[in-house]
């Protein structure tokens, strides 16, 4: 909105200052500036009115410690985050940018469904919330949205570099001309569609999904829409699962969109890209400013939501983070490093399948089931040990930069 108008004062009036929206770098700060400044002063809004209206966190008495003072502890806070990341967008985001557009999309309608979960299970006072299968509905369909606008969209292009014949002529020590013919890499200048995405730590590391079907384009869409609906469905569930003690999820994933962010930027930048020997990905460092507004929007969200909590995300947060983490690495083409940069989410939704696996397979084969951990997901194993919660958060905190990190180094690891 911004963008578009200081744009058109910049051309047309040449209004000083003007030209400076046209920098990503500016409206990266001001996205950061206005995500903070909406989750500060209005959550404090938003938590009276939840208060007010009786929207409170039904807690499960697990045992755990300090756990039942949380009962009553507003919840659904997750609007306030989407609504501090929507408004910059909004506000300072070229809306017509494809990726930017994904990104909106995949914010509503994962916040939609975890609204919806958040709903059902405070003011219809069911615990278990909305059905899981109408969630796999919910992550399936935008799985398939995402898959297809990647897939066909004439504005998701990537530049390859290609060899370029180069002749060199020099004159020898008898003044002789002698011309020799190497080839020099160098960027096309021709975009071109393409299902490949980056494979971590090997050299010349793009990967064509369409090479596991022969270069079908049918199959080709298909087996994009697979990948697309198993990393949204992934990321999103492990999301959820981490949001378990206060700040937790947000704490964890400001370093993964910090990383996502350099790499869209890396990604979009045709020098770093060219200089990295990475995947130039056109108009893709607009995320940047996407990154920055949802770096906001979780930091200021932590005002309220760290220990001990004013307000709790809930799964219209959670789910949607995850989403976004998830359909962000798509568009940057950078889902293969998610197994690393989320190797939290990873760890929380694999104790949860081991401890529920093991469980069954113990009770089906002895009568009395087993668990391997204490409790899952895993930070409530540590709660269970006697870890305080603010420092398990922040040693996951000091893990996830430390992932996050290594995940940056991939970029010359090959």
């Amino acid at each position: 909105m911004l963008y578009s108008l200081f744009r058109l004062l910049d051309e047309h009036y040449d209004l000083p200052g003007a030209g400076m929206f046209q920098y990503i770098s500016f409206r990266s700060a001001v996205a950061i500036i206005i995500a903070l400044l909406i989750t500060i002063f209005f959550g404090r809004a938003i938590i009276r009115f939840l208060q007010r209206h009786q929207i409170g966190e039904e807690i499960r008495d697990l045992g755990l410690e300090g756990q039942l003072s949380k009962k009553g502890t507003p919840t659904m806070g997750g609007v306030i985050i989407i609504m501090a990341i929507l408004v910059p967008i909004l506000l300072v985001g070229k809306l017509n940018n494809v990726y930017i557009l994904l990104m909106i999309i995949s914010t509503l309608w994962l916040g939609t469904i975890g609204f919806l979960d958040d709903y059902i299970k405070t003011f219809r006072h069911n615990k278990d919330g909305l059905k899981g299968r109408f969630k796999i509905v919910g992550q399936v369909g935008l799985g398939i949205i995402v898959g297809t606008v990647m897939c066909f969209s004439q504005e998701v292009v990537i530049r390859e570099k290609v060899a370029s014949p180069t002749e060199t002529v020099y004159l020898d020590s008898e003044g002789q001309t002698i011309v020799t013919q190497t080839q020099r890499t160098v960027m096309s200048p021709t975009p071109q569609k393409t299902t490949k995405t980056t494979i971590p730590f090997i050299k010349n590391n793009e990967f064509d999904y369409g090479w596991l079907v022969g270069g079908v384009d049918v199959l080709t869409w298909l087996l994009y829409i697979v990948v697309a609906i198993f990393v949204v469905t992934a990321v999103s569930n492990g999301a959820n699962l981490t949001d378990g003690l206060d700040g937790l999820l947000s704490m964890v994933s400001v370093p993964i969109i910090i990383t996502l962010g350099a790499l869209a930027y890396l990604s979009g930048h045709i020098i770093y890209a060219d200089y990295l020997n990475i995947m130039f990905i056109p108009e893709s460092a607009e995320l940047v400013v996407f990154a920055a507004a949802m770096c906001g929007a979780l930091m200021g969200f932590l005002w309220y939501n760290s220990f001990p909590a004013q307000i709790f995300m809930g799964d219209t947060g959670s789910l949607s983070i995850g989403g976004i983490i998830a359909v962000f690495a798509l568009c940057i083409r950078k889902e293969l490093l998610l197994p690393l940069m989320c190797g939290l989410f990873l760890a929380e939704a694999v104790s949860v399948m081991v401890q529920v696996g093991y469980f069954k397979y113990t009770k089906r084969k002895t009568g009395e089931g087993k668990r391997i951990l204490l409790m899952s997901p895993l930070h409530h194993h540590y709660q269970k040990k006697g870890v305080f919660e603010t420092k398990i958060v922040m040693r996951f905190f000091i893990i996830s930069m430390l992932l996050c990190a290594f995940t940056l180094v991939t970029l010359k690891m090959r």
